[in-house]
């Protein structure tokens, strides 16, 4: 079907072209909504792509935790994936997407979005660990450990995204080519299919609450475990420093557990405007806001930042200076890398 067709599918499949509707209903804020996803698209891949290199050069950052933050920043760059279409869209008539790309765009969105689903469990479990078992924590989670977390959350992440895609688009589409929605996601893609979808609708229900729930409640469990550690056995500061941690954690995924309410449900129930903005959350704000909850906030990056930036305004011996004996976030990079704890050589 040639765009110019717009308005209803037919009977071939392969030669569909869908129509993203996106947020054209709101013609009037277009340039708002561009310069608004715009800078939170430049923030989040500048953010993300800061944090890798950050990790990758510092050795004193070649440990467990901040592996899984690495993971994690990596995959935070899924929004690729939805909003450089969504800027197009915004700013000219290009509303239009092939059978083909629409696939794989839902397909690579599953994939990472599953993938960090989790990921986050296996973070919380790294953090469990540290807190709760610090004396064997480097024995526990060691790189071959890191590495099978990793590994498996990724294969997790491929198995919902081919599953859920393929099911999705090898049914025949008739009626409407419009998506409600920003990108191609599966509930507005969903409402398009000729038939019964019945059995997709379970698939999509019994997958969320495998790769949803499951890892929002080990997440809970995990932190319920750390805090109730601390009480017992931390003091005030120790107390302050796990609460505010645990909370800022708990709210970024909070905030990419929005996807429950869109997926665990039946297709009847579904509204589109509404989930355009619930998807927004998740596909949007979370990407965002991962770089400083999980990484810019953490002492050790701060201080790993602070000693690039000397190192680019050439004042490496201005780090030898006395008077920085009362930074503690100096004094903690002064050391060699060979003076770091037995744990973080034996990950290395």
């Amino acid at each position: 079907m040639k765009p110019s067709e717009e308005g209803s599918i037919g009977n071939k499949t392969s030669s569909v072209v869908f129509v993203i509707l996106g947020f054209s209903h709101r013609s009037d804020m277009k340039v708002i909504f561009f310069i608004l996803f715009l800078c939170i698209y430049i923030f989040t891949v500048l953010g993300n792509l800061m944090i890798l290199v950050i990790i990758k050069m510092d050795p004193v950052l070649h440990t467990p935790m901040y592996f899984f933050l690495r993971s994690l920043s990596f995959l935070e760059i899924y929004t690729s994936v939805t909003l450089p279409r969504v800027l197009v869209s915004l700013l000219s008539t290009d509303t239009f997407i092939t059978f083909a790309s629409c696939a794989a765009q839902m397909y690579f969105f599953l994939l990472f979005g599953a993938t960090e689903c989790c990921l986050l469990a296996a973070m919380s479990y790294d953090r469990y660990q540290a807190k709760c078992n610090p004396l064997h924590y480097m024995d526990i989670m060691n790189k071959k450990v890191c590495m099978q977390l990793a590994a498996s959350s990724w294969i997790c992440g491929n198995l919902v995204a081919f599953g859920h895609t393929t099911f999705i688009f090898s049914l025949p589409f008739c009626g409407s080519n419009v998506i409600n929605h920003f990108f191609c996601e599966i509930q507005p893609v969903l409402m398009l299919l000729c038939g019964d979808t019945y059995w997709n609708e379970l698939q999509i229900i019994l997958t969320a609450a495998f790769v949803i729930l499951m890892p929002f409640l080990l997440i809970l469990v995990s932190y319920s475990l750390i805090i109730s550690s601390i009480l017992k056995t931390g003091s005030a500061k120790e107390r302050y420093k796990v609460f505010s941690t645990c909370f800022s954690h708990l709210t970024v995924v909070i905030l990419f557990g929005t996807a429950v309410f869109i997926y665990i449900r039946p297709k009847s129930s579904y509204s589109l405007d509404v989930d355009k903005v619930l998807s927004l959350f998740y596909s949007v704000v979370t990407p965002l806001l991962n770089p400083v909850i999980y990484s810019l906030r953490n002492r050790e990056v701060k201080g790993v930042i602070f000693k690039i930036r000397m190192k680019l305004f050439h004042l490496n011996s201005y780090l030898s200076s006395p008077e920085l004996n009362n930074y503690p976030q100096i004094s903690h990079f002064r050391r060699n890398t060979s003076t770091l704890p037995e744990g973080y050589r034996k990950y290395q």
